[in-house]
């Protein structure tokens, strides 16, 4: 499940592995064994079994006696970790509860603002070129813009940040950038601690779970790897859909409906986090005539379990049935804040640029290889610049009328450079390509 063949047609993978029933073995990376959950009921099964499957990794027995070594890159993805995302029982609740409730303090229209505004300065860095990477120039870059707003992170840290966690997901020198997250979070810790603000790190510091410094990173962790990755790649994978999906030609500035039912499409077929949720079971149980021994990793297929054939209604608009968020205990926290970003973020592309089109044919696209998501390499874009144009004068006379507008503002104030501007959108320095190196040059006023 880690080569390029799976990234490209995973659906085929599925097929076959649907002749083993509704589990089937399979290889995360080299040498690292596990359980694929395929089936719809199979996986809510899993997923509503705390009795029975564990999400705690140190119950794996493959890593526990180094039949996986810890240098393997899905060890950081599966690695136990202190937080809501790798716990059970009582402990899960009260990690939970930290996120949840600090979560609850996030009010929509605010974020709502720190998103269009985010898009906005984006849009505004490639208009003048009629050419994009939507991936790379947006997709990829406006998650970390919000959410390094809404974690209070300055912009030092934030760049530390978007390394350590892109490494991670990608496999490539994992160890290591999980070795930069740790103490990258850790200075943040210590940050907020002495300056605490109006954020979720703050909020999360002050709850009353009481949370050590080493749940604050790991809390810190499960937030930011999911709100960063599956952010966009939700986002991309929209884009991808709108763009080139007939059902949707002709409709894309006719409102908020075809987004809300692209969002769905893609959540039902091509969720962002297509196969996670791993459970460990407590001891070995027989499922549908396998053994599913204890200790070895159960993984669910979120994409799989969406398009199983048994599933009878083949309705999607609207239908919020799918996995794409798990289900149980430890479904996501953040479904209405991550739904709300992809689906902001997606109208006002799609406003700015009513003329854009994809650059290649849908089927040369490429997908990331790697077992865990389902991630666009590249989004290629184009379109024409006298229409940016005038939605760029529109909102400047909207602006000349007193019409109250939210303005593009630069990620990072120009004053103090290196101070800490709490709530402020942070530019990542990683891969300094495109619309990211364009942002580090204008907040540098070069």
């Amino acid at each position: 499940m880690y080569g390029p063949e799976f990234a490209a047609d995973p659906a085929a993978t599925y097929g076959k592995l649907r002749a083993h029933g509704n589990t089937a073995p399979v290889e995360l990376a080299p040498g690292v064994r596990a359980t694929l959950v395929t089936g719809y009921e199979a996986a809510l099964h899993v997923l509503r079994s705390p009795e029975t499957f564990s999400k705690d990794p140190r119950r794996w027995r493959d890593l526990a006696d180094g039949t996986v070594a810890p240098d393997s890159p899905v060890v950081p993805m599966m690695m136990y970790r202190p937080n809501a995302l790798f716990t059970d029982g009582e402990e899960h609740r009260r990690l939970r509860g930290a996120i949840t409730d600090s979560l609850a303090r996030v009010e929509p229209n605010t974020l709502r603002g720190y998103v269009e505004r985010s898009a906005d300065t984006l849009i505004d860095l490639m208009a003048p070129r009629g050419r994009a990477d939507l991936l790379g120039e947006y997709a990829q870059v406006l998650p970390l813009l919000v959410f390094n707003r809404l974690f209070g992170c300055p912009p030092d840290l934030g760049e530390r940040l978007v390394e350590g966690m892109s490494g991670i997901f990608d496999g490539v020198d994992a160890e290591k950038a999980n070795e930069l997250l740790t103490v990258t979070l850790l200075d943040l810790i210590a940050l907020k601690r002495a300056r605490p603000g109006p954020d979720m790190t703050s909020w999360l510091m002050a709850h009353p779970a009481g949370l050590t410094d080493e749940e604050m990173i790991h809390e810190l962790v499960v937030l930011m790897g999911a709100g960063t990755e599956p952010q966009q790649n939700l986002i991309a994978n929209s884009l991808r859909l709108l763009l080139s999906d007939d059902r949707f030609a002709g409709s894309l500035g006719g409102g908020s409906l075809p987004v809300e039912d692209a969002l769905d499409e893609v959540l039902w077929t091509d969720p962002p986090m297509a196969n996670y949720a791993v459970h460990y079971p407590k001891r070995d149980v027989v499922y549908e005539g396998t053994l599913l021994r204890e200790g070895d990793p159960v993984v669910v297929s979120l994409a799989a379990a969406n398009t199983d054939p048994a599933l009878t209604n083949d309705q999607r608009a609207g239908n919020r049935a799918h996995l794409a968020w798990s289900a149980g205990p430890h479904n996501c926290p953040a479904q209405s804040p991550a739904r709300l970003i992809a689906a902001v973020a997606v109208e006002k592309l799609l406003d700015r640029l009513p003329d854009v089109e994809l650059a290649v044919a849908v089927d040369e696209l490429e997908w990331r290889p790697g077992p865990f998501h389902r991630a666009l390499a590249s989004l290629p874009v184009r379109f024409p610049v006298a229409g940016v144009a005038v939605a760029a004068e529109a909102r400047e006379g909207e602006a000349r009328e007193g019409v109250a507008v939210r303005r593009p503002v630069p990620p990072v104030p120009p004053a103090s450079a290196g101070a800490e501007q709490p709530g402020q959108p942070v530019p990542p320095a990683v891969r300094p390509t495109g619309a990211w190196a364009r942002l580090r040059a204008w907040w540098r006023g070069e």
